[in-house]
């Protein structure tokens, strides 16, 4: 959320980043509704200390024995009464109007942030590893033989619909063992403390990390209230909501493996074959919660730990940094890790590590205490997949695919698998 005082103080500069994310300027509106809403405060405090002030001479009427000034005071106190009701009521609406027009405005992009309309103006600025030269055409993950029926789309089908898999015997347990390694390697190489949390929270929870109220419809929500997360983001960001840290415990480095639900409302007809965009996906991710003035490293750092999964599983990658059209609501700047899928012949996204700046902790009211004493600041949040499970099982499976039909699987997997080292008509051999 934006800061109020911010837009009050240079409001040019609030409508100048908002027109590179393509937006009309909002700064007009915005401060309409802020004086609206300080005008109804100030109001409302006055006629308060008008009460106040006719309360006290209430009480000394009726010492004075004064009944007709005693009555007539008593009369303009209930009046009072009622006018404050009136305008704290009218301050409260809209101090609550302000809020949710804040809620819904995208954060400000960084400086260095490519401009552009959407993806075709991302920027790739680094690239790893080289696709292995093939000597036969290769297939997409749900074609090749080493997964056939392990990777059981059909009864995923009949079991919940489209969008879902159920995986079995060695494709199943290539997928665990990849979640278990990237975890061992963030919490053993990284220095990040792992977490396990709810799939189900509060609205509260998910307006915090920006994916209410503007997103609700690429969400799942229960009958009770309960919204099921999309991302382990929601979660771990979510942990200082409301509270105040020290700044000795900063930055806290979190890590999570969890199951995480989308809709995928935008997408209907797209990547449906395969396992690629699922409603049901397991993710490990990342989040860190920092100093505003760390936040850039702490990006940057992020960003190498995901990077570093993909490395050690011999997976070609490039790193790309998403243009002011394509990056996300609640993002200042977001680098995209775009694997290489021989099936599909190009890169596609497996990682998105984003730098939030103070955004979501306005939202979730996330402060810390400065070391040299002060007034609490808002903390610097930030969030990067570390990896998508599902998709890197994907890259693992086609970039290990042979001509025989089998897979040969990355070696760091190995002691995993217990010892296995290969994917045959979905045993592990």
């Amino acid at each position: 959320m934006h800061d109020i005082r911010a837009i009050r103080e240079n409001p040019a500069l609030f409508d100048a980043a908002l027109a590179r994310r393509g937006l009309a300027p909002l700064s007009p509106e915005i401060l309409s509704l802020d004086e609206a809403r300080r005008t109804a405060i100030h109001q409302a405090e006055t006629a308060q200390a008008e009460q106040n002030a006719a309360s006290k001479l209430v009480g000394a009427a009726k010492a004075k024995g004064d009944e007709a000034e005693f009555e007539r005071l008593r009369a303009l106190v209930a009046e009072k009464k009622a006018e404050v009701a009136n305008m704290q009521s009218e301050a409260n609406r809209l101090d609550a109007e302000l809020r949710d027009r804040l809620m819904e405005i995208p954060n400000s992009p960084l400086d260095d942030v490519p401009e552009g309309p959407d993806e075709s103006a991302n920027v790739e600025i680094h690239r790893w590893g080289t696709p292995r030269a093939l000597d036969f055409k290769p297939l997409e993950h749900y074609q090749l033989p080493a997964v056939q029926g392990a990777m059981d789309f059909a009864t995923a089908a009949k079991l919940s619909g489209s969008r879902f898999v159920v995986l079995k015997s060695g494709v199943a347990r290539v997928h665990r063992a990849l979640a278990q390694f990237m975890l061992d390697l963030h919490v053993n190489d990284h220095a990040l403390t792992e977490a396990i949390t709810p799939v189900l929270v509060l609205p509260e929870t998910m307006y915090g990390t920006g994916q209410l109220p503007k997103f609700a419809e690429d969400s799942y929500s229960t009958t009770n209230g309960w919204w099921m997360i999309p991302t382990a983001e929601v979660t771990l960001t979510n942990f200082i909501a409301g509270e105040t840290w020290d700044e000795a415990v900063l930055p806290t480095r979190l890590t999570a493996h969890t199951n995480c639900f989308r809709s995928e409302a935008g997408s209907a007809g797209k990547d449906t074959s395969g396992m690629l965009r699922q409603h049901q996906f397991e993710k490990v991710e990342m989040v860190t919660i920092c100093r505003p003035e760390d936040a850039i490293a702490e990006h940057e750092r992020m960003t190498k730990c995901a990077e570093d999964v993909l490395e050690k599983l011999n997976l070609p990658y490039r790193r790309i940094v998403l243009c002011t059209g394509d990056m996300g609501f609640g993002s200042q700047k977001t680098y995209d890790l775009e694997v290489w899928l021989p099936g599909q012949d190009t890169y596609r996204e497996i990682s998105s590590c984003s730098t939030c700046g103070q955004f979501q902790a306005r939202r979730m009211n996330g402060r810390y205490k400065p070391a040299t004493g002060g007034k609490p600041e808002f903390v610097a949040t930030l969030n990067g997949s570390g990896l998508a499970v599902g998709r890197c099982l994907i890259a693992v499976l086609e970039n290990g695919q042979e001509a025989d039909g089998s897979v040969t699987l990355p070696e760091v997997l190995h002691p995993y698998l217990g010892g296995k080292t290969r994917l045959v008509d979905g045993v592990l051999v």
